[in-house]
């Protein structure tokens, strides 16, 4: 055996004389499930950025809520997401991949429509929660699936198809935002109901039996110290804009935050059962993917928040046209992964093509500090939205490939949870850098100057995710 091979089975052993791809899946149709999958993937991500062009209208609706308050209609879903990705990912490898994925997208769909009819900031919030949960049994089950149904060599391409698909989602979710809040921001919950019934009926007639694997129950411990850990980190974060980063109350938080954290990662090294098993780390591709992935999604969090929200309150315009002025982003995502990276990926390599990308998507960032202005301006919008979409549409599904690629079958679930887990807390605390650096400017020029703040230090941010490519140039699973 390969040794990299020797150091990926260490991760989660597969019981000697199983099978890593059971028959059923190997009999399935892999482009069938593909499409099956995306579909939950397209409900879980879409979910993560719609509600950004409808938060003025909900702060109409719900009169009196700041901007740090509905900030947590997003970052409670993204730090709920982002904790119970890999609970919820080893939890469903006990069980069949296709009933846990299916209960995912039930349980998204009726707290969906509870989101429609929630009557304050509090309650939607609440259900938000409970969507964000479905959403974490439908992520890692979707790729467990799909990589259990794919082969060895396809499995790369799928992962980038699933990943671009499930980025275009999130990306597009103001778009689709802007369009809906033109009838009611409630219209933005109720469209994942008729999706999620759709994907459900063909999900139960159509998806393989794929059985679990024998592997011990998820430590709920540890997925407890980091959500409440990332959660302080969060709250902290975005209190500091009004309690002041040297106030007691500022230093308390942050400081239960790192306590918390800390205990997560002594739990996850000293458990004989850790949340996250650091024996994954020792696959340098799946390494450098995260160490990529979570400073390259903080600034990701905190432009697209940043964009929406100064498109209508810097510039004015309604969400119809904030959206419409956004999508450019958005329809590159799928375009340049699919056309573009695969091609480049075989001729210069996949740390070249993510380097590429880091670099486009700082461009987007600097673009925005210095191009647009005070004086609302369509073109240098669309060319700031140009260079950020083709950005994330070359580094993010390359990142997510190699990262995955050299997962063992056993751990397809927890290793993708992992990576998407890094991703959606580091989503969280963009948001949350972004309401702390912006804070709450009285004029037009101070407004300005609050957002260009945000998109030098995210450029800045992006343009350090350069320093691990390394790691990505390493033989696809080997270990160090």
């Amino acid at each position: 055996m390969h040794p990299g091979e020797l150091a990926a089975s260490s991760v989660d052993p597969i019981a000697e004389g199983e099978s890593p791809v059971p028959a059923e899946a190997r009999m399935a149709r892999p482009n069938q499930v593909l499409a099956i999958v995306c579909v939950g993937i397209v409900l879980a991500n879409l979910d993560l950025f719609i509600v950004n062009v409808a938060l003025p209208d909900i702060a109409r609706d719900f009169r009196g809520a700041d901007l740090q308050q509905l900030s947590w209609i997003l970052n409670a879903y993204a730090i709920v997401y982002a904790a119970l990705l890999v609970f919820f990912g080893r939890l469903a490898e006990r069980y069949r991949r296709d009933a846990s994925f299916l209960l995912g997208v039930a349980l998204f769909t009726l707290s969906s429509a509870a989101c429609a009819a929630a009557t304050s900031v509090g309650m939607l919030v609440a259900f938000r929660i409970v969507q964000a949960a479905g959403a974490a049994l439908m992520t890692p089950t979707s790729l467990g699936l799909l990589l259990a149904t794919f082969p060895a060599e396809r499995r790369g391409h799928a992962v980038r198809t699933w990943t671009a698909i499930g980025g275009f989602a999130a990306a597009l979710g103001p778009v689709i935002g802007g369009l809906l809040v033109a009838w009611s921001w409630r219209w933005i919950f109720i469209v994942n109901v008729p999706i999620g019934v759709f994907a459900l009926v063909i999900g139960i007639r159509k998806l393989p039996s794929i059985p679990g694997h024998a592997v011990r129950r998820p430590d709920a411990w540890g997925a407890l110290l980091v959500t409440l850990g990332v959660g302080l980190l969060t709250f902290g974060i975005m209190s500091s804009a009004e309690w002041g980063w040297a106030s007691g109350a500022t230093i308390l938080t942050l400081a239960s935050a790192v306590v918390l954290l800390a205990l997560f990662v002594v739990d996850c090294l000293r458990s004989d059962n850790p949340l996250v098993d650091p024996k994954l780390f020792h696959i340098v591709p799946f390494t450098g993917a995260a160490l990529i992935l979570a400073p390259y999604s903080v600034a990701f969090g905190a432009m697209l928040l940043s964009i929406a929200l100064w498109l209508q309150e810097g510039w004015g315009w309604s969400g119809l046209k904030a959206g419409l002025t956004i999508a450019p982003g958005p329809f590159l995502v799928p375009v340049t992964s699919l056309l573009v990276a695969g091609p480049l990926i075989a001729r210069i390599g996949q740390a070249a093509v993510v380097a590429l990308g880091i670099v486009l998507f700082a461009g987007g960032l600097i673009w925005w500090a210095l191009v647009p202005g005070l004086d609302p301006n369509l073109p240098a919008a669309l060319v700031g939205m140009t260079f950020l979409g083709v950005g994330v549409g070359l580094a993010f599904p390359t990142l997510m490939g190699a990262g995955t690629a050299a997962l063992p079958p056993s751990s397809f679930a927890t290793g993708s949870g992992v990576l998407n887990m890094a991703r959606q807390t580091a989503l969280a605390l963009g948001v949350a850098i972004f309401v702390a650096v912006t804070g709450t400017p009285g004029t037009p020029a101070a407004r300005l100057v609050a957002f260009e703040h945000t998109w030098w230090l995210m450029a800045g941010l992006t343009l350090a995710c350069l320093l691990p490519l390394a790691l990505l140039r390493s033989p696809r699973s080997h270990a160090r």
